[in-house]
């Protein structure tokens, strides 16, 4: 009995030790996805509030870099290459630091958006890009920092920052016009070889051979260096009865596929043309 009660009391003493205690964080996380133009573009930060107290020139020092936010640096990410006031930026995910002057504030999207803060050491060459924004004085105070997106055209939108009675607002211009040109180029031009690729196979899981064999002509025809397609090719004509064609292509994917050093597709290939007694 003595070991069982000593047992017990160690259990529930390792389960104090491991709980943890959950109440409501001062700065809570915050996360926006939001879709400007064609472009996908996600913020990532931590929203401190007023709670009475002077922000910029006090809690914010002027000309001082800071985190843009609390706890972990702010992190926003871009799906496509974009201009951020006028300066291009490449795809991809950034901390947002900020100098917030009383006139403009000092924007830098530095690349490696990993840090708790600000940089122990900083690093120009992390710098992707940096711009000057103005620092518009607004009617009201806003008590929780806020960052979100205004102002959207097919080709832009603005990120405001936003805390007490001030505004940062940066220009994001998004390739809208190029991406729907592409589409649209892509789409008149009719199916791709992967397109007839895709329908080939289905069709010859369906057994609807003269169906896949329409499709997988047009996609060897397309991409001719492509030896997984004339592997389906070869399937799809053995299918179809046609030997001597199958035969033809299964050679075909051979030679491609033993250039490219693929292993499983030249075994294929090999035994298939054994199977159907190829010389």
């Amino acid at each position: 009995m003595k070991k069982i009660i000593l047992f017990v009391s160690v259990a529930l003493l390792s389960l104090g030790v491991d709980a943890q205690v959950t109440v409501p964080q001062p700065s809570p996380l915050s996360k926006i996805e939001q879709v400007v133009g064609l472009t996908d573009v996600s913020v990532e930060y931590s929203r401190p509030s007023m709670k009475g107290r002077t922000i910029f020139g006090n809690l914010v020092p002027y000309d001082k870099l800071w985190r843009t936010g609390a706890n972990k640096n702010t992190q926003i990410t871009f799906g496509d290459d974009v201009k951020v006031g006028g300066s291009e930026l490449k795809k991809g995910t950034y901390a947002i630091f900020t100098k917030p002057g009383k006139e403009s504030w000092e924007v830098m999207f530095y690349s490696d958006a990993s840090n708790w803060g600000t940089p122990r050491e900083w690093d120009d060459s992390k710098v992707a890009a940096k711009i000057n924004v103005k620092a518009t004085k607004i009617p009201m105070n806003v008590e929780t920092f806020t960052i979100m997106f205004s102002d959207f055209t097919m080709n832009s939108a603005l990120i405001n920052i936003l805390w007490e009675n001030t505004e940062a607002a940066i220009k994001l211009e998004v390739p809208s016009k190029k991406k729907a040109m592409e589409s649209i180029e892509q789409v008149m031009a009719g199916p791709s070889p992967n397109d007839h690729y895709q329908a080939a196979v289905f069709y010859k899981d369906t057994e609807d051979y003269a169906k896949a064999k329409q499709h997988i002509e047009k996609a060897v025809a397309g991409r001719a260096d492509a030896f997984w397609y004339h592997r389906q090719h070869s399937l799809i004509l053995a299918k179809s009865g046609d030997k001597a064609g199958a035969i033809k292509a299964a050679k075909t994917s051979l030679e491609l596929a033993e250039k490219a050093k693929n292993a499983d597709y030249v075994k294929l290939n090999k035994d298939s043309l054994a199977e159907w007694g190829a010389k």
